[in-house]
């Protein structure tokens, strides 16, 4: 595999993982890669503490690693298992909490791209009000990350991991990403293309990425099944990424897989080493 035309990521939370947090962007600076992406971090904090914040920036700046994703507070990942953009109450308002605290956050390093998990569908309110309140709070984090000029994505999820969640195919992914650019008027939602959900949810990645590269503004990859490291599973990489270099992207692919048992250093032997680098 040699992907010439491609810049990777790393996902610092799903990757990286045996160490802690402020440990991991060096590990990834280690391991060839300048450009990483965090889910995030803070699972129970939409708001931490001002130190916490300052910890994890300084930690990558000293790396030298570019931050260039960053999830909006969605509770504990895997998962997720709070729907906090769609539930009335607490969990919303934790949601609309971080909105401008992981904005600045991103800001202050360089990055304008966020993503918004949709969350999960809960009992005792009605699909139609989640719905309805989740496209408010998406509206909400669409006009405060434009404000830095940035993107807010949108992801499908796959059924088999995650049967509570409303947004599990790519089409309906893309309804959500118009419904938010028509109810804000600033044409700054895009799809997170996923490449591992997609094709666990049993859909053609080659027409996925024909009919919606147009509409995307991020991709990650995971090998299916497993989920592991490209090589491990049967996903036709070459084929899928050349095939999306053709459909005109040229953003990052993020590597969101997980690394088995060995060490996550190791886990990188499939991608040559000139292609971590991302500059």
């Amino acid at each position: 595999m040699g992907f010439p035309d491609t810049r990777f990521n790393v996902n610092l939370s799903i990757l990286f993982t045996e160490l802690a947090l402020l440990e991991r962007p060096a590990a990834a600076r280690a391991a060839g890669f300048t450009a990483v992406e965090l889910w995030w971090p803070w699972v129970d904090a939409p708001v931490p503490e001002a130190s916490e914040l300052a910890a994890l920036r300084a930690a990558l700046e000293d790396a030298g690693t570019r931050l260039v994703g960053l999830n909006f507070y969605a509770g504990r990942l895997p998962g997720p298992d709070r729907g906090a953009l769609s539930i009335p109450g607490e969990e919303s308002e934790r949601f609309r909490a971080n909105v401008p605290v992981a904005v600045e956050f991103a800001r202050s390093l360089g990055c304008t791209s966020f993503n918004a998990l949709y969350g999960n569908r809960v009992e005792g309110v009605s699909s139609e009000e989640q719905d309805r309140l989740a496209l408010e709070n998406l509206a909400f984090a669409a006009r405060a990350v434009a404000e830095v000029e940035g993107t807010l994505l949108i992801e499908a999820l796959n059924a088999p991991e995650s049967p509570a969640c409303p947004i599990v195919s790519a089409p309906r992914a893309i309804e959500v990403v118009d419904a938010v650019n028509a109810a804000t008027g600033l044409d700054n939602a895009r799809f997170l293309m996923d490449l591992y959900h997609l094709s666990m949810n049993g859909e053609d990645l080659e027409e996925v990425i024909d009919r919606y590269t147009g509409k995307t503004a991020h991709v990650q990859i995971a090998d299916n099944p497993g989920r592991g490291a490209p090589g491990t599973g049967q996903l036709d990489f070459d084929a899928l990424l050349t095939r999306l270099t053709k459909a005109d992207y040229d953003g990052f692919i993020g590597l969101e897989y997980k690394p088995g048992d060995a060490p996550s250093a190791d886990a990188f032997t499939w991608l040559p080493a000139d292609r971590r680098a991302a500059e």
